[in-house]
């Protein structure tokens, strides 16, 4: 099974993560900061991806420390469960509509961890949230599973739409980069990710 679990605590948060590409057991997320706890949500749905997630950090000091350091447990747990990436499809693209916006993803498990974003994304709070944050989600996230990120606002006012449309296409690209076709070996011309 391609599963892994992490457990990381710092001063500032406390995250457990987990996840099983080839189970279709229920998503379980949870953060103390419900609007990423919908994103999350939104991802996991959207991306046929199980993770489960247990989040808590001090929010009240900046959610700038829980984002970025559940992209990273995020990040380490995907890159230990898709192992070598024998048999993966390796790239995954998606555009996602959200009433206003249109976000596209495209990614590339890559091993090699950028993030790009273009486009005009909103510079607003959602729920009290500043979007800065959001960002910090993303990098951790690529940095720490390997994965080349293209992020690219193409339309968009509601900074809520642009945002959820964004971890939606994230959920939706990354489910169709890890799944396997049988015939492959490693997707690289190089023999290795």
């Amino acid at each position: 099974m391609r599963e892994s679990q992490k457990h990381r605590k710092t001063f500032e948060t406390d995250v457990v993560v987990a996840v099983n590409l080839d189970t279709d057991r229920p998503l379980e997320i949870s953060t103390n900061l419900p609007l990423f706890t919908h994103f999350l949500t939104a991802m996991g749905k959207h991306g046929h991806t199980r993770w489960q997630i247990q989040a808590t950090g001090d929010i009240e000091v900046d959610p700038h420390h829980l984002v970025e350091d559940v992209g990273i447990v995020m990040g380490q747990v995907l890159r230990e469960a898709v192992g070598d990436g024998h048999g993966i499809y390796r790239y995954g693209q998606r555009y996602v509509p959200m009433d206003d916006a249109l976000v596209l993803c495209a990614l590339d498990i890559s091993g090699r961890g950028q993030l790009y974003l273009s486009g005009d994304f909103p510079d607003r709070m959602v729920n009290g949230v500043n979007a800065e944050v959001w960002p910090e989600f993303f990098r951790a996230f690529a940095a720490h599973s390997g994965i080349t990120l293209h992020l690219v606002c193409q339309a968009g006012h509601n900074a809520h739409h642009v945002y959820e449309a964004t971890f939606k296409a994230l959920g939706q690209a990354l489910w169709e980069a890890v799944r396997i076709n049988p015939e492959w070996g490693i997707p690289s011309t190089k023999g290795v990710l």
